[in-house]
């Protein structure tokens, strides 16, 4: 039995915030959400790492934590594909003499709902307009503050969150995390068609209370995209709290990420062993904190930062109608013909991508592998770094190196390897200029040998980049002139790194902020050859910066 080890500080998580969700097509959202399951559309804003994508917030009357679902909707996004690594589906709580009603009231909306039965209670599942399983649990759960307008009558109304079920390869990190650190109790398990279900309830009273986790050993993870859920947040009750689970989860391992300002909550993610991303999330201040509970929902909030952008913001998100007010929001109209995830076509090339389909991201980040190393390899940064405002592209090495020697060898030894190299960084710009994203609008970065690579481009090249990320590198050459113009730079490296002496790597952050650039630099005693999450948050806060100035 996993032993509870409370963090300092911090009492047990009381259960569910949240749920985020990636959606596709905003208004087939909209309607589904509040006018088939009769969700009050709370809050209309934008993705604060991507304004010009909206968030939509869905609940009960005012929001309360434990009933808001999310979403995100990038027009035209790919299906994602469930599996490991990832929350796939989020069950609400239902008045257990509302099933007959739920059935046809969900047949008659064109939809096939699936009965079951789960831990004694009886269980439909429907796949919303973008395959995200959503789940109604007959339980007879405390009601919620009823939304006078919902389409559904008040008596058969759902009741806030009753569940969320995570896919995972081994239940035993999740246990440790719920039980050990957040202080869940573990209900019981039963078999399930995919495995094992492990049910862990939290210390609250009301809606939101249990996650359940389903074992599948041996099992491929999940591809993200549209219908998929990007994460669960949990319960904090105040910031310092909060504050706490920060140095407790830091300290266990689990490198969560500053805390984040959401307007209506605080934030903190993490994920733990098996992928699953995790959000702890403050009760306060809530979404009547700008705008008055009769008329949430009607109005496009921004938070002050994005205030001056406003005219540019509505002019870009598409058109949507909220039916409970008849009032529209956003002026663009969606182009239903374009393929917008399409990758880029370079030839000669395999570019594998990742994060916000190309047709509609402002902002990218190019990501170039080690030597050994493959794209897809990289790619896997996409999920640590958590912006859904950029694509994530990573060209793929030809026999998985960019040149065959070291960066410190002679340049005329690596060549013609190294001038293909960068001219294969310089078709990706070209492709995503092509597209709409200019290389100001681009973040450069690698690790080992496309750090290198990356630093070396961003010496060379005449165009003005968003930022440079180089994890584990240097320079390959020092002799390189012009103004860099304050080119952000990040450099982390160990001082013992058997690849790149720490020699290079000083006088490469010297040479560059010698032309100009603003160079973070920063040696990390024990790193070894690899990538640590102060790194992280780091380029992290250079890509915020740089989608803060769209």
């Amino acid at each position: 039995m996993t032993p509870f080890s409370p963090i300092p500080g911090t009492t047990p998580v009381q259960g569910l915030h949240h749920v985020t969700v990636m959606a596709s097509d905003p208004q087939r959202n909209i309607d589904f959400y509040s006018q088939v399951l009769g969700q009050r559309l709370v809050k209309v804003t934008v993705n604060f790492d991507d304004p010009g994508t909206y968030h939509f917030y869905y609940g009960d009357l005012t929001g309360q934590p434990g009933t808001i679902m999310t979403h995100f909707p990038w027009p035209g996004a790919k299906r994602g594909v469930r599996g490991n690594g990832e929350v796939v589906a989020t069950a609400y709580s239902v008045p257990r003499a509302s099933e007959g009603y739920w059935r046809a009231r969900l047949t008659e909306q064109g939809l096939t709902p699936r009965a079951g039965e789960r831990f004694g209670e009886r269980v439909l599942t429907v796949e919303d307009p973008d395959g995200t399983w959503v789940e109604l649990v007959f339980d007879d759960g405390q009601p919620v503050q009823p939304w006078p307008a919902s389409p559904v009558p008040a008596e058969h109304e759902l009741r806030g969150f009753h569940s969320v079920t995570a896919w995972v390869r081994q239940t035993g990190p999740v246990r440790d995390l719920l039980v050990g650190r957040l202080g869940f109790t573990e209900v019981g398990s039963e078999p399930d068609a995919e495995g094992t279900r492990t049910r862990f309830r939290g210390s609250g009273e009301g809606v939101g209370l249990f996650v359940d986790v389903v074992e599948r050993p041996g099992q491929p993870r999940g591809s993200f995209g549209a219908g998929s859920i990007h994460h669960v947040a949990l319960r904090t009750r105040d910031d310092a709290e909060q504050e706490a689970y920060l140095t407790g989860l830091a300290e266990a391992g689990y490198q969560p990420t500053p805390v984040q300002d959401r307007q209506y909550f605080h934030s903190i993610y993490f994920r733990e062993p098996n992928g699953v991303l995790f959000e702890i999330a403050t009760d306060a201040p809530g979404f009547p904190d700008d705008e008055p509970v009769e008329e949430l929902g009607q109005h496009l909030k921004l938070p002050a930062w994005y205030e001056p952008q406003r005219a540019a913001i509505e002019a870009h998100v598409p058109r949507i109608v909220n039916r409970e007010y008849g009032v529209s929001i956003g002026s663009r109209e969606l182009d239903g013909g374009r393929n917008p995830q399409a990758a880029p076509e370079v030839p000669g090339l395999q570019v594998h991508t990742a994060g916000r389909p190309l047709g509609e991201a402002r902002v990218a980040m190019v990501l170039l592998h080690g030597r050994g190393g493959t794209a897809r390899d990289i790619l896997s940064l996409a999920d640590e770094l958590n912006l859904s405002a950029f694509a994530y592209l990573a060209p793929q090495a030809e026999g998985n190196s960019w040149y065959p020697l070291s960066f410190l060898a002679p340049v005329e030894r690596n060549q013609p390897h190294l001038d293909r190299a960068l001219a294969t960084v310089d078709a990706v710009l070209n492709e995503l200029e092509a597209r709409g994203i200019p290389a100001r609008n681009v973040v450069l970065g690698g690790f080992s040998q496309g750090a290198c690579l990356a630093l070396e481009y961003a010496s060379r090249t005449g165009r003005r980049l968003g930022g440079v990320a180089a994890l584990s590198g240097g320079l390959i050459t020092l002799d390189r002139a012009g103004d860099l113009g304050g080119l952000p730079v990040f450099m982390g490296v160990a001082p013992d790194d058997a690849h790149i002496p720490l020699t290079r790597f000083r006088e490469s952050a010297a040479h560059l902020r010698s032309r100009g650039a603003q160079v973070d630099d920063r040696v990390y005693p024990g790193l070894g050859h690899t990538i640590n999450g102060d790194e992280l948050d780091a380029v992290r806060r250079m890509m915020q910066a740089v989608a803060g100035q769209l």
